[in-house]
């Protein structure tokens, strides 16, 4: 299987199945001298790991991470640095009965199709576990990134029909949805909470803002910044669209309301959410995804199986009614390490 590794500097690889021994990642590209501890990569896996609420799903993993190559004395020595999160939760009997069935909404068919194999468990390398990989090494680029003072900042800014108003940073971990809005919290709670009642699930929206990214940061035509972020946001199973500043909203106005215009004290607007030409432009970078409901529910549901047979099927593993929460920590760890390649790609654009 291709398609496993990310980056171009600061490159990474994920490894490892949702019902397997383990997952992990390895890291090439990282420079030496960064202070790095088990405990700082930890703090952001805690922030993903399941079973924090009733909101997420049951199943208990402690998410410990081991950090097996790349480190000496708390500091990073410039080799490849690899780091394992070993599985102590599966329940592969919960998918027993779906060995022989494609499950809707699910990567099954596409897998099977391509490979001719799939690992029913879970999903094998389709499930949203592998994003724990993904985390472990976003905070090695949030330590990378923090020697610029960069700050990455993500939130669930919808669920359902139910947006957020207002950003209070503060309170995005003083809530199990993990909004910044303090006012919204708990209908959002109460939607996903509803339901996971009905043996459903419910989507919703991610907004993520950076800070203090120089200017200049971006390269032209394919490995635009924009471009490179979509492709980072994309690349996770549950996001179905991006849009940068104000998106899609841009199609309905003029040039004249749209343009973000240079002053002597910075921008005056930031419609492009800080980057334009593919290139920051030094305002906030600023984009919004929009994260699809959970295909696993518990309703019975009509699919087909590998002989191509209609057949009725009821998911009932440990899953997420909605995956915002979870995947707010997921999305500040892609944009991480997009934006340690790219500075470590913009120290060679200029003598």
């Amino acid at each position: 299987m291709s398609g496993n590794t990310f980056g171009s500097i600061f490159k990474i690889t994920t490894f490892g199945e949702s019902h397997g021994p383990a997952l992990g990642v390895t890291l090439d590209g990282v420079p030496a001298g960064i202070e790095l501890t088990a405990e700082d990569i930890q703090k952001e896996l805690d922030r993903r790991k399941p079973g924090q609420s009733i909101l997420t799903t049951q199943r208990q993993e402690a998410d410990a991470v081991e950090i097996l190559s790349g480190v000496f004395e708390n500091t990073t020595t410039g080799t490849p640095l690899a780091l394992l999160i070993r599985n102590t939760d599966q329940r592969s009997r919960d998918y027993g009965n779906l060995a022989e069935i494609f499950r809707p909404g699910h990567a099954d068919y596409s897998f099977f199709a391509k490979y001719g194999i799939r690992d029913y468990r879970g999903g094998g390398r389709s499930s949203g576990r592998e994003t724990a990989a993904r985390v472990a090494a976003g905070a090695v680029a949030k330590k990378l990134l923090a020697k610029e003072n960069i700050m990455i900042r993500a939130c669930t800014s919808a669920i359902g029909g139910i947006k957020a108003e207002q950003f209070d940073w503060d309170f995005v971990e003083k809530n199990p949805v993990r909004t910044a809005d303090p006012e919204k919290a708990e209908a959002m709670a109460a939607a996903i909470d509803q339901a996971r009642m009905s043996l459903d699930s419910i989507g919703g929206m991610i907004e993520c803002r950076i800070a203090n990214v120089p200017a200049g940061w971006g390269e032209p035509v394919f490995d635009k910044l924009d471009a490179l972020l979509a492709h980072a946001m994309l690349s996770l199973g549950a996001i179905k669209g991006i849009e940068f500043g104000d998106g899609f909203a841009a199609a309905q106005v003029r040039g004249s309301q749209n343009n973000d215009s240079p002053t002597p004290e910075g921008w005056g607007s930031n419609h492009a959410g800080g980057i334009l030409g593919g290139i920051s432009n030094g305002a906030e970078i600023v984009f919004k995804l929009a994260v699809k409901p959970t295909p696993s529910i518990a309703q019975e549901q009509t699919t087909v199986d590998k002989h191509n047979q209609v057949v009725k099927c009821a998911i009932h593993g440990r899953h997420d009614p909605c995956l915002c929460p979870r995947m707010v920590p997921v999305v500040e760890a892609m944009a991480a390490i997009v934006l340690a390649d790219m500075m470590l790609r913009n120290k060679s654009s200029k003598y």
